[in-house]
């Protein structure tokens, strides 16, 4: 599970640091089902439950996860001691069509594995740490355990990992922040673990939620796109408070049959109509708040402007948190007509001046952003904040070509990785050759939201937009580099009536507005600050004054 391009049974064992052994916490025994999810798009549930026997433990849970995994658990159980040392572990499943077993035996120090996959048997004994955490890759019950050995544990605390048949691997916990979700049924307190393990090829960060039962509540791995979330805290209604901010106020916002939901930031107190912007965020699963590696951006930039006298929305995307509407159905068109109707609820509002209303979309957000403007003369001004400059399919074999040089491959898996990139994006593109793409690739890339991206151009969108575009661009963005700023700006710079266009750097800011210091995304889960450079919002706002200017 730590990575969905490696083999699914990949067993761990981790031994955490004295600080957290020396807290005997019992959890709360239980049943609990999880949803799973990828980018998204839930692919299956797990069943777990936690029973007390014999003065010790037992783990248990089934499931059904559809591609990219494709793995059916009939029967997952672990056995631990009153204080959590690992008796035995035995798994039964099916594999991509193929049954699948796992038995573990435990001693103090040494674990015996035997795997059968395929009608094949390998066995392995290793030397262990004493009292491990065991979490068979892919099972999610296991990380029940994992949350019960993390109470008491502080950031640094550190952790051993052991990969069957690879070895240990050192781990460490980076942080440990409180979170709280507002649910149907009240407010629920929850503390959030960020791991990274140390393997030899790739850091793997690793979020642990766990609430006050010491029960794990929800596990991301923010480079997968994997979430597992609890069914309680699944629910449409529940919201992670990420960010809050003096004057934030919940709003429901009609859209085409359903109801966007967001979060309105205006300085308490006023009542005077003040200008309105629209914060439109990146696609993906993440929230109102833009929370990206546990960084709210846009809480964050949202308190920022409001600050300095605007009303600001900022809302979850349809069939994302409170909003309704579906996702997997939707296109960039569509996402632009959210931002249509989140203008048109602005301008309804007695608080907001009607005519002096802009529109800021972050990272391919971007792109939604400036085809509502397009399209929208009631947007009166558009910034594009660290957005993209060429058309989807350009940009994304750019990004691979990046991630590619950073990788120490050969010049055959190179071309291999890249050859394969070119078969997805032309099925996506056409509908046709999906044959020679893996299908759990397929899953992933063969939606309408991927299609309209790879299709969508700036140069046929922005030249028709007639709004005053600043572009915004962070100086060590290694997501969206600085050449997409100036295609953006030169793009702008072409329209027939010449509006207004400017180009902001903002120096030492990385893709996700924070101080940094090589601006890479592995730097992301090492980041020192977790707060947007101030000169950010200081930027749009000295623009919007420029572009929005008050009635005399």
């Amino acid at each position: 599970m730590l990575s969905l391009r490696h083999s699914t049974f990949l067993l761990l064992a981790a031994t955490i640091g004295s600080a957290a052994l020396l807290a005997q916490v019992a959890p709360e025994p239980g049943e609990a089902t999880f949803l799973v999810f990828v980018r998204g798009n839930q692919v299956g549930l797990e069943r777990v439950a936690l029973t007390r026997s014999g003065g010790g433990w037992i783990f248990k849970g089934s499931g059904r996860l559809a591609a990219p995994f494709d793995l059916t658990v009939r029967n997952y159980e672990l056995k631990c001691t009153a204080d959590w040392q690992p008796i035995d572990l035995v798994v039964a499943a099916t594999f991509k069509g193929k049954p699948t077993s796992v038995a573990s035996s435990f001693g103090l120090t040494t674990v015996i594995n035997e795997i059968s996959q395929g009608g094949q048997t390998s066995a392995k004994t290793d030397e262990i740490s004493a009292r491990t955490i065991v979490l068979p890759g892919n099972f999610f019950a296991a990380y029940e355990a994992l949350a019960v050995r993390l109470a008491g544990a502080t950031t640094d605390t550190s952790l051993r990992v052991y990969l069957v048949p690879q070895g240990e691997v050192p781990g460490q916990i980076r942080r440990v922040t409180e979170q709280t979700i507002q649910t149907p049924g009240g407010a629920l307190a929850l503390k959030r673990y960020s791991i990274t393990l140390h393997r030899p090829d790739t850091p793997i960060e690793v979020e642990v939620w766990v609430d006050a039962r010491q029960r794990l509540a929800r596990l991301e791995l923010p480079a997968s796109g994997l979430t597992v979330s609890r069914q309680d805290i699944s629910s449409v209604m529940a919201r992670t408070e990420t960010s809050r901010n003096p004057g934030d106020e919940p709003v429901m916002m009609p859209a085409d049959g359903f109801s966007l939901a967001g979060t309105l930031t205006k300085q308490p107190g006023v009542s005077s109509p003040l200008p309105g912007v629209v914060l439109v965020g990146a696609f993906g699963g993440q929230d109102r708040d833009e929370s990206l590696w546990q960084i709210p951006i846009f809480g964050q930039l949202a308190g920022a402007i409001a600050n300095r006298g605007f009303v600001v929305v900022r809302y979850d995307k349809r069939g994302v948190g409170q909003s309704g509407g579906r996702q997997e159905a939707a296109t960039i068109a569509d996402y632009a007509d959210d931002v249509r109707a989140v203008v048109r609820y602005l301008r309804g509002r007695k608080d907001v001046d009607r005519d002096r209303i802009a529109v800021v979309g972050y990272g391919d957000g971007g792109f939604p952003a400036m085809l509502a403007a397009s399209r929208d003369g009631r947007i009166r001004s558009l910034v594009l904040l660290a957005s993209i400059g060429t058309n989807g399919t350009a940009y994304t074999l750019e990004r691979q070509r990046r991630e590619l040089e950073r990788l120490n491959l050969s010049e055959v898996d190179r071309q291999e990785r890249i050859d394969l990139q070119k078969k997805i994006l032309t099925a996506a593109s056409t509908g046709s050759g999906w044959g020679d793409v893996p299908p759990e690739l397929r899953a992933q890339a063969d939606t309408p939201w991927f299609r309209s991206f790879l299709g969508f151009d700036p140069a046929r969108v922005l030249t028709k937009a007639g709004q005053p575009v600043l572009i915004v661009s962070a100086g060590l963005d290694a997501d969206v580099p600085a050449e997409h700023a100036e295609r953006l700006a030169e793009l702008a710079r072409g329209r027939k009536k010449s509006p207004p266009v400017e180009i902001a750097r903002v120096a030492g800011i990385n893709h996700l507005l924070v101080p940094a210091k090589t601006g890479q995304p592995d730097e992301y889960s090492q980041l020192a600050e977790q707060k947007i450079g101030p000169e950010v919002a200081t930027t749009i706002v000295e623009w919007l004054a420029k572009t929005l200017p008050e009635k005399k």
